[in-house]
C-alpha cells in the first residue's frame, strides 16, 4: 500500500490521474468550484493537487472521485477484486471444519489475519515531525476549505475522527464534519445514530467532563475509506484497514491525551469535548444530499495540539448534488460489504446497488435468492433494520438473475409491475440529513417487490391534453415507454389533482410523479435525485388504481404536516462562478468545463441556505 498521501499523489500521477494546478488558488470557494467541474465530468474527472495555496500546505481533491481512482486508494486494479477477496475471505471462515487436517489448512490464513491487527510504535511518528501546541496550535496554518457562500464557514471534510469507549476502551474512527468556529475550536457534527454521539453520551453519563478526541487527516487514503465503512459498533476500522492494505496499520500516541493515530497521517488535531459546555450552533453546510443541512446544535472541539508532517498535504472531498467523489466510495462500500451481508443478515441476497443519484441511502437496488412468497418483505425489514442500511428510504428487490446495474433489466422489470401487489410499506429510521421528513430521523419506507414481475415490452407513447389543467406547468412523457412514468410539473403550492388527471385523460402508467417547474428541463438522472430526496413515502406516496403517484416537489415549511425547515440545493455563487470562468486558462486543467452550479441555480428557492 501507500507510505503516505504523498506516495498515492505519486501513483495517481504516474497512471494519468492527476492534475496539478500551480496558480495560486484561495481555500475559499475557488478549490470547490474547481473541483465540483472536474468532479462531474465523464467517469469522475480527474484527481487534483492545487500546489499554490493561502497557506503554505498544498491541498489535494476528488483523489477517490472516479472508480478506478477508488480501488487504488485501496490498493486494487479493480473494486470486484476487493469483492472477491473478502468473500473468499468469509467462505473460509465460515465453512464447516470436520476434520483436523481441514483445521491445519486454517493456519496460514490465521498467521495471514494476524498480520491485519494495528500495532502501536513507541516512537513518534512521521505525522509528529513538526508540533504545534497553545497558542501556537491553530487551525488558520491549515488550508481548510470554505466550500459555499451560503455554508457557515470553513469545514474539515475527511476528518478521520478518534475516540474510545469509556467503558470497554474500544477506539472508533469515524468521519464528521468539522466547521471552524475559530482558530482553536470546531463543531463535532457526529449525528445521534453514530458511535462518537455514542462515546460522548457515555462520557457524559459517567460524569467525565473532558472526552478526549484526535483527528487524523491525511496518510494512506485507506484510512480515509475505512472512517466511511459500515464497521460493525466496537469492531476496530484499522483491522479492516490492515485487511485493504495486507498490512497492519502502525499507531503513534498523540503528545497531549492518549489516543493513537497512524503514524504516517498528514496532520492530527488534538483536543477534547467537554462535556458539561452546551452545544454550538454549527451550520448551514452545502451536504452530499445535494442540499444544505441547515444549523443545529452540536459539541465544541477544543484544540490542544496540532501536529504534521514536514510535507504535509491537505486533502479535502467536495460534496453537493450527485454524482460527486462519495458516489464512488459508496460503490466500494456495496462491493466490500456485500458478502458480510449476506452471512450476518440475509443469505438470500445476490446483489446490492446504490445508484449515486439516491445519495448512498435514498435508493438501493437489491436481487434476491427468491424461494417463497413474501421473501423480499422478509428481506426488506431485516435491511431496514440493521446497520447503516436503516437509512434507507426506497428499495427495488429484484429477482437473483437481474443485473441490479442494468437500466434495461430494471426498466423492464418496472414496466411490468403490479403496484398493488409490489409495494412493501414501512416506517423507521433516517439518516438526520433527510429534509423531507416532518419527524427528524425518522419517516416512512417504501421497497418494490418485482420479483415475480414479467419483463414487459417497451410502452406506446402517451398523448396528454394540449392544454394543461390550472396549476401544471409542463408535462414529459419521454420517460414512459422504458419506465412506464410520465412527470409533472408545477410550482410548491399550486393545487393538482394528479389522479384525477390520469383518469379523466385515460392515462395508463405505472408511475406519476410531480416536480417543481423548475425542474422540467433536467435530465432523468438529476429528476431522480430530486424524486427521492424531497418525498416522504408516508406522506408524499399514494397508490391509486395500478399508478403509484408522488409529490416531489419542494414543500413549505411547517404547512399540512411538512417539515419546519426546507433546504435549498446546492450551488456556488455567481461571484465563485465567474472568478472561476476568467481564470480557468490559468490553471492549466485543459479545456474549459461549464460550472454545474448554472445548471442547478434554477432549483434555488431563495438567496440564502434555507427557503
Amino acid at each position: 500500500m501507500y507510505a503516505s498521501l504523498g506516495k498515492y499523489i505519486e501513483r495517481l500521477e504516474e497512471a494519468g490521474e492527476l492534475v496539478r494546478v500551480s496558480a495560486k488558488v484561495s481555500s475559499r470557494l475557488e478549490i470547490v468550484e474547481i473541483t465540483e467541474r472536474m468532479a462531474k465530468c465523464d467517469g469522475g474527472g480527474k484527481a487534483l493537487l492545487f500546489e499554490n495555496t493561502d497557506t503554505g500546505f498544498p491541498v489535494a481533491t476528488n483523489l477517490m472521485g472516479s472508480e478506478g481512482r477508488m480501488a487504488m486508494a485501496l490498493g486494487a486494479e479493480s473494486l470486484d477484486e476487493i469483492s472477491e477477496r473478502i468473500g473468499a475471505l468469509v467462505g473460509s471462515l465460515t465453512s464447516p471444519k470436520e476434520s483436523f487436517t481441514d483445521k491445519l489448512r486454517m493456519l496460514p490464513l490465521l498467521g495471514e489475519m494476524s498480520r491485519w491487527l494495528p500495532h502501536t510504535s513507541h516512537s513518534k511518528g512521521e505525522c509528529q515531525q513538526v508540533v504545534h501546541t497553545g497558542s501556537n496550535a491553530s487551525l488558520d496554518m491549515i488550508p481548510i476549505l470554505e466550500c459555499r457562500a451560503n455554508d457557515g464557514g470553513r469545514f474539515v471534510t475527511l476528518p478521520m475522527v478518534h475516540t474510545v469507549d469509556p467503558d470497554t476502551g474500544i477506539r472508533n474512527v469515524g468521519m464528521y464534519r468539522m466547521q471552524v468556529f475559530d482558530s482553536r475550536t470546531t463543531g463535532m457534527h457526529w449525528h445521534r445514530h453514530k458511535t462518537g454521539a455514542r462515546h460522548y453520551d457515555a462520557y457524559k453519563a459517567a460524569g467525565k467532563r473532558v472526552m478526549p478526541v484526535s483527528v487524523a487527516i491525511g496518510g494512506d487514503p485507506v484510512y480515509a475509506y475505512c472512517a466511511t465503512a459500515p464497521m460493525p459498533d466496537n469492531m476496530d476500522e484499522y483491522l479492516l484497514a490492515g485487511f485493504l492494505r495486507r498490512r497492519s496499520v502502525t499507531l503513534v500516541k498523540c503528545l497531549t491525551n492518549d489516543i493513537y493515530v497512524p503514524s504516517d497521517c498528514d496532520f492530527v488535531i488534538e483536543g477534547y469535548v467537554d462535556t458539561t459546555e452546551e452545544f454550538a450552533v454549527e451550520g448551514d453546510f452545502g451536504d452530499h444530499t445535494g442540499f444544505y443541512s441547515l444549523k443545529d446544535a452540536y459539541p465544541k472541539f477544543h484544540v490542544t495540539a496540532i501536529t504534521h508532517r514536514r510535507d504535509a498535504i491537505y486533502p479535502a472531498t467536495v460534496v453537493g448534488i450527485p454524482p460527486q467523489e462519495d458516489a464512488f466510495i459508496s460503490k466500494a462500500t456495496e462491493r466490500i460489504f456485500l458478502a458480510p451481508i449476506r452471512l450476518v443478515m440475509q443469505p438470500e441476497i445476490v446483489g446490492l446497488s446504490m445508484p449515486a443519484a439516491g445519495c448512498s441511502h435514498n435508493l438501493a437496488i437489491i436481487s434476491i435468492q427468491k424461494r417463497y412468497t413474501g421473501q423480499a418483505s422478509k428481506v426488506m425489514q431485516a435491511m431496514w433494520g440493521a446497520g447503516q442500511m436503516m437509512f434507507n428510504k426506497y428499495a427495488l428487490v429484484v429477482p437473483a438473475e437481474c443485473d441490479v446495474r442494468s437500466a434495461d433489466k430494471l426498466s423492464a422489470l418496472l414496466r411490468g409491475c403490479d403496484i398493488r401487489k409490489s409495494a412493501i410499506r414501512s416506517e423507521g429510521i433516517y439518516d438526520i440529513l433527510d429534509h423531507a421528513t416532518a419527524t427528524c430521523g425518522y419517516g416512512g419506507k417504501l421497497a418494490l417487490d418485482l420479483t415475480d414481475t414479467e419483463g414487459a415490452a417497451p410502452l406506446p407513447e402517451i398523448h396528454v391534453p394540449a392544454e394543461l389543467p390550472e396549476g401544471i406547468s409542463a408535462c414529459r412523457t419521454d420517460l414512459c415507454p422504458e419506465w412506464s412514468l410520465i412527470l409533472f410539473f408545477a410550482t410548491p403550492d399550486a393545487e393538482t389533482d394528479i389522479a384525477a388527471l390520469l383518469d379523466t385523460n385515460g392515462i395508463r402508467c405505472n408511475f406519476a410523479v410531480i416536480l417543481d417547474t423548475s425542474a422540467a428541463e433536467l435530465p432523468a438522472e438529476d429528476l431522480l435525485w430530486l424524486a427521492t430526496a424531497n418525498t416522504d413515502p408516508r406522506r408524499d406516496v399514494s397508490i391509486h388504481g395500478r399508478t403509484l403517484i408522488a409529490d416531489a416537489r419542494p414543500k413549505r415549511p411547517g404547512m399540512k404536516g411538512n417539515p419546519a425547515r426546507w433546504p435549498n440545493v446546492v450551488v456556488s455563487s455567481a461571484d465563485t462562478v465567474a472568478l472561476v470562468d476568467r481564470r480557468w486558462e490559468e490553471y492549466g486543467i485543459g479545456e474549459f468545463i461549464e460550472s454545474p452550479s448554472r445548471r442547478y441555480a434554477r432549483l434555488s428557492l431563495s438567496e440564502g441556505a434555507e427557503w
